[in-house]
């Protein structure tokens, strides 16, 4: 299917390959570099779930999905980024909450590095030795997130606002409980997650779409795969009774940090597909009108000392969750929660909500993603993050367009609830 996006000069193309595997193919002529980015929709929260061929549910070590990206590169004849390398390619992975991607970027050989990600992929390689080797490398990953402020703070959060959530463990795991792994665990969650039917694939750049296409279709028809079956994963039920309202830590940091967490159920948001696309694009556009730094609030609390520039905000909206988190260092970290509470939780008489506030920022979110358009870079590692159904990345500009500040006082009303909210303080270990 090929489908033209005219008012940004772009076409794509997408096809369901039989096996399931659904592929996106965007050229873009005058460009050097390709990128292609291999993704199963399996990430770090995944960790209770029916195995294919089997009816019982089972519960795997936390962390394994990031630990299955780790292995995936090496194989019985060497490490597949040294292939990558021969070939003149950039390789790279990584996991999140709900996904895992694998990806490469070069300016030639570009049929030849795109088999060399499918084949890998797709080509599992797992012995007890190589797994227990590999529990140190990633013991020291652990570690060393452990001993990052600002991620730790980040956890912080979400552990007070998704107790029982898979949500708040470290995509890495534990050092314990990644010592748990075995060859036979990645192997399940492998054969699970990694059908094809749970995969997408997204290539990017100077390419002939029909030829790649057809190298991808003869790639995946040499192939077997056992038939397609629905994924059953299963989550703890979630209430906003389940919040812990307020936490904090201490770590060797020469200034305290102080940071607010808004949770939304999942059963609140709306449930078709442009609708929820709406919805998120609305939801930063509410967070910049109340918090963005060219609003009055920012300024104030900026001019107080209540905030500095370290100040931000982050919108997270993906299965099974959605919450927002905003903080920053502060000499009065409760002082900073304090002023974004208030200011969230009177959103509905905020001046700053206003239609001609509202028209400026969608005219900078919609200039910002025209110049983002030209980094291939950004297509890439975004067109997997803003699916929703058939909309795609380059659906957003029409979705920014089309929102209204009744959108936003709407986006404020199923987000903003006081019993909602919780806070997480950080500051400096004394000797």
């Amino acid at each position: 299917m090929k489908k033209v996006y005219e008012k940004i000069n772009e076409t794509l193309y997408s096809e369901v390959l039989p096996n399931g595997l659904t592929v996106y193919l965007l050229p873009k002529p005058g460009y050097h570099k390709t990128y292609g980015l291999f993704t199963t929709d399996y990430g770090s929260i995944d960790n209770r779930f029916i195995p294919l061929g089997q009816e019982e549910f089972i519960t795997v070590p936390d962390g394994i999905a990031h630990f299955l990206e780790h292995k995936l590169f090496e194989k019985e004849t060497g490490d597949v980024f040294q292939d990558f390398g021969k070939q003149g390619a950039s390789a790279n992975a990584f996991t999140s909450f709900t996904k895992t991607s694998y990806l490469f970027s070069a300016t030639d050989n570009i049929e030849l590095n795109l088999t060399t990600l499918l084949d890998f992929v797709q080509e599992p390689y797992f012995t007890e030795a190589s797994v227990n080797k590999e529990k140190g490398i990633i013991a020291q990953e652990i570690q060393m997130y452990q001993d990052d402020p600002n991620w730790r703070q980040f956890f912080g959060i979400i552990n007070n606002l998704y107790p029982k959530h898979p949500l708040h463990i470290d995509i890495a795991g534990t050092v314990e409980s990644i010592d748990e792994i075995t060859a036979e665990d990645l192997y399940t969650c492998y054969y699970t997650f990694y059908h094809p039917s749970n995969m997408k694939l997204f290539v990017v750049g100077n390419i002939e779409p029909e030829s790649i296409m057809a190298l991808i279709k003869a790639n995946q028809a040499a192939k077997d795969f056992p038939i397609p079956q629905p994924i059953k994963r299963e989550f703890p039920a979630e209430t906003l009774t389940d919040i812990k309202k307020s936490d904090r830590l201490e770590m060797p940091v020469t200034r305290a940090k102080g940071i607010l967490g808004l949770k939304m159920l999942t059963a609140d948001l709306p449930q078709d597909n442009r609708e929820l696309l709406r919805f998120k694009t609305a939801a930063s556009l509410l967070w910049q009108l109340l918090l963005g730094t060219t609003s009055k609030n920012y300024l104030n609390l900026y001019d107080a000392g209540v905030i500095d520039d370290t100040f931000g905000y982050e919108f997270n909206l993906d299965r099974t969750f959605c919450f927002a988190d905003f903080g920053g260092d502060s000499d009065n970290p409760k002082e900073l929660t304090k002023a974004v509470t208030a200011i969230l939780l009177n959103y509905g008489k905020d001046p700053e909500i206003n239609e001609a506030n509202l028209n400026l920022l969608k005219k900078r979110m919609l200039g910002k993603f025209f110049q983002s358009l030209n980094s291939l870079e950004y297509i890439a590692n975004q067109f997997n993050q803003n699916l929703f159904g058939d909309l795609t990345l380059f659906d957003l500009p029409e979705i920014i367009q089309s929102i209204t500040l009744e959108d936003i006082y709407t986006c404020g009303q199923r987000l903003i609830k006081e019993e909602a909210l919780s806070e997480f303080f950080m500051y400096p270990k004394e000797d």
